[in-house]
Order: C-alpha cells, then sequence, then structure tokens
C-alpha cells in the first residue's frame, strides 16, 4: 500500500491553552471508566443488585475500553482527527448521560449500555495524545505529549476521588451527570481550539488493521512486552475491582467520599513514571522492569494484611500503584524503539492487551471476591504477580537473542 508523507509545510503550533485543554480532555475521557469503581457497593443498593453484578460493570468499561482501542483508533490515520475526536467525546457524554438516567429509572441494562458506549468512545484520548506531538512546537513534541500524558494519567487517578465525593454530594449517578455535562463542554471548547489534522497515512481500514497482526508476528518482544502490561494491568485490576466492596463493608464501613479520598493517595504512584522515565533513558529499563514486578508481588502480600488493617491496605495500594507505573513506562521505552516508522500502531497493539488485560483482572477479582472475599481476592493478586514475574523473565531471555529474533 502506498502511504502519503505530508509535505513541508508551514503548519500551526499548539499554544500552551490548548495542551492544557487537550491534558483535561484527556483526563475526562480515561477518568469515565474509573467512575464506578468507587461507588460498587452504592450501585448494588440502589439499583438492587449483587455486589458481583455491580463489581462487573468495571469489567465492561475496561472491556469497551480496549475494543475502542483496537477498532478506533486506528481511524486516526484515516479520517480527519479534530472531527474524529470531537464525534468520540460526544458520543462518550451521550454513554456518561445514559449512566446518570439509570440513577433515577433504577436500570441495570441502562447502567451497563452507558458503561459499554462510554467506554468504547472515550479512546478519544488516544487520538489526542498523538495530535499533541504533530502540532507541537519544533523540538517540543517531548514535552507537549508529556503534559497531555499527565492529564490522563491524573484523570485516571483522581476520577474515583472525584466519583466518591460527588455520590455523597447527590448520589452515585451525579459524577456521570456532571461528567456528561463537562466532557460534552470540553468538544465545545477543543472544536474552536483544535486546528484541523489531516490524515496522515489515507490508507484502507483494512491495510491499516492487517499491518496490526504482521507488527505483532514480527517482533516477540512487542508481544513479551504487551503481555507484561496486560498482565501487570490485571494484578493491578483486581484490587480496584473489589476495593470498594471491602473498604464499604463490614470491617470498615467507609462512604463512597472516604473510598474516593483514600484513592487520592494513589495520585503518589504517579512520581513513579518520573523515576521509570530517567532509568529508561539510561538505558535502565530491565532493571526497572524486573523490580515493578517484585513490587508487585510485595505490594499484594500488604494489601493481603490490608484485609484488616487500613494502614497495611494504604501501603499495599501505594506500592502496586508505583509497580504498575514502572512496568508501563518501561514497556513503552521498549516497544517504541523496536520500529520508530510504525510507533502508533505498535502502541494500538501494546494499549488494546494492556486494557484486555485489566478486563480479565477486573472479572478474575470479582469472581475471586464472591467466593473467598478478601482472602480469595489477595491470593488470585499474588497468583497473576507471579504470571507477571514469569513474563519478565520470559522478556530478559528475548534481549539475549540475535536482533533478528527480537
Amino acid at each position: 500500500m502506498t502511504v502519503q508523507t505530508p509535505q513541508p509545510h508551514t503548519q500551526p503550533i499548539l499554544p500552551l491553552s490548548t495542551l492544557l485543554l487537550m491534558a483535561t480532555a484527556c483526563g475526562l475521557c480515561a477518568g469515565a471508566n474509573y467512575f464506578n469503581q468507587p461507588l460498587l457497593h452504592s450501585m448494588a443498593q440502589s439499583l438492587q443488585i449483587s455486589d458481583a453484578l455491580a463489581s462487573s460493570t468495571v469489567t465492561m468499561a475496561q472491556v469497551s475500553y480496549g475494543l475502542g482501542l483496537l477498532f478506533l483508533v486506528p481511524l486516526g490515520d484515516m479520517l480527519e482527527r479534530r472531527g474524529l475526536v470531537l464525534a468520540l467525546m460526544l458520543l462518550a457524554a451521550c454513554g456518561m448521560l445514559a449512566s446518570g438516567i439509570s440513577g433515577l429509572t433504577g436500570s441495570f441494562a441502562l447502567l451497563a449500555g452507558g458503561t459499554l458506549m462510554a467506554g468504547v468512545f472515550s479512546v478519544a484520548a488516544q487520538v489526542l495524545v498523538p495530535m499533541a506531538a504533530t502540532f507541537a512546537a519544533p523540538g517540543a513534541s517531548g514535552r507537549a505529549v508529556g503534559l497531555v500524558m499527565s492529564g490522563l494519567l491524573i484523570g485516571i487517578l483522581a476520577s474515583r476521588s472525584v466519583a466518591g465525593i460527588l455520590s455523597d454530594l447527590g448520589g452515585w449517578s451525579t459524577v456521570y451527570w456532571v461528567g456528561a455535562a463537562c466532557t460534552a463542554l470540553m468538544a465545545v471548547l477543543l472544536s474552536r481550539a483544535l486546528p484541523r489534522a489531516a490524515p496522515t497515512a489515507p490508507v484502507s481500514y483494512g491495510a491499516v488493521m492487517q499491518s496490526l497482526a504482521v507488527l505483532i508476528r514480527q517482533y516477540p518482544r512487542l508481544r513479551s512486552r504487551a503481555l507484561i502490561g496486560g498482565l501487570g494491568f490485571a494484578t493491578v485490576s483486581v484490587l480496584f475491582s473489589t476495593m470498594a466492596l471491602l473498604l464499604a463493608g463490614p470491617q470498615f464501613r467507609l462512604s463512597d467520599m472516604e473510598i474516593g479520598l483514600i484513592g487520592i493517595a494513589g495520585i503518589a504512584g504517579a512520581l513513579m513514571a518520573n523515576v521509570a522515565g530517567r532509568m529508561a533513558d539510561k538505558g535502565l529499563e530491565q532493571h526497572t522492569t524486573l523490580a515493578g514486578a517484585v513490587l508487585l508481588l510485595l505490594g499484594w502480600l500488604a494489601l493481603w494484611l490490608g484485609g484488616t488493617s487500613l494502614w497495611w491496605f494504604l501501603a499495599g495500594m501505594l506500592v502496586v500503584d508505583g509497580a504498575l507505573q514502572a512496568l508501563h513506562i518501561s514497556n513503552q521505552n521498549v516497544i517504541y524503539a523496536l520500529a520508530p516508522e510504525a510507533r502508533s500502531r505498535i502502541n494500538a497493539v501494546y494499549m488494546t492487551t494492556y486494557f484486555i488485560g485489566a478486563s480479565i483482572g477486573s472479572a478474575l477479582g470479582s469472581w475471586a471476591w464472591l467466593g473467598q472475599g478478601w482472602t480469595g481476592t489477595s491470593i488470585m493478586g499474588l497468583v497473576l504477580g507471579l504470571a507477571t514475574l514469569a513474563m519478565v523473565c520470559r522478556d530478559r531471555q528475548l534481549v539475549h537473542q540475535k536482533p533478528s529474533t527480537r
């Protein structure tokens, strides 16, 4: 297939105000998939469903986001990207609106539908990130992407806290009403601020999807690093799909607001992203990856004790969150070096695997909680942590193989 390379021309450079808007939009879109995590107990009581059924919405959000990554993000190479971003954000806002209405009607089916819709279309964030690099000032693409990505990460981490606070103020569905309004407003603001972005590779959808399979076959370390990311996120998703059930239960009896505020502690884990980035710049990503895998296991040992101690729970949550950031940043550093000319497609493969792992982890966490409570959940976290460590060891073997095999 023939890929048309844009000819050099003068193009607009995004000012800081627009980059901040993009960062906020990324945070809103990504965070919407995490609104439900501190609200599961309240959802179950309000809709008169089981805790397990309520926690299934966590899996739904992550599965739908993974599908959006795989099937919608490649459209950024085929369609005008500003229009694509705006359409995706407005559709995501409609999904949040449906989830908010479910709180009034008492319909779990409507909540499930809204969760799936918001999840699949919130991948607008993954279209905005490469736009930041495209329209950055010369020599400043890294800083532009870093700023937008920081908004995405903060949105994910802060969303649980915001959801808990709004739930205490106006009920669990309040966060969905607010999220829908803010996302729609952000789409309007971006429509005025973003420049038009013509397709970078106007090829057929089938050709783009076919190239993803070629990359997977061609690069064993793309497969190993994607599996490290997927297993690592699965391990952490076991925690996030069940923590509200533990903290709201008879052992701790915390409110939605208190559970949400505990989630703020997870922002400290974002500091590990900077540490991991500096380590990768020094060529130490293998050591960082191994440290992340070991920290996952240590974190789950602390979380096991956290079944009866809030302090142990907080310590364990901080450790596993930081460990995931170490794995994620190291993974990205490795895979982007495999084929610099195909970074967006490589990222689609990696991020799809990443969120499929999250959805599997959420489902396994809910299943373990239903069967054996927090003890079963902790064992599941440890088992997935061991699987992550095993894949890290496999990746280390690939490093020492011939270049043609990795």
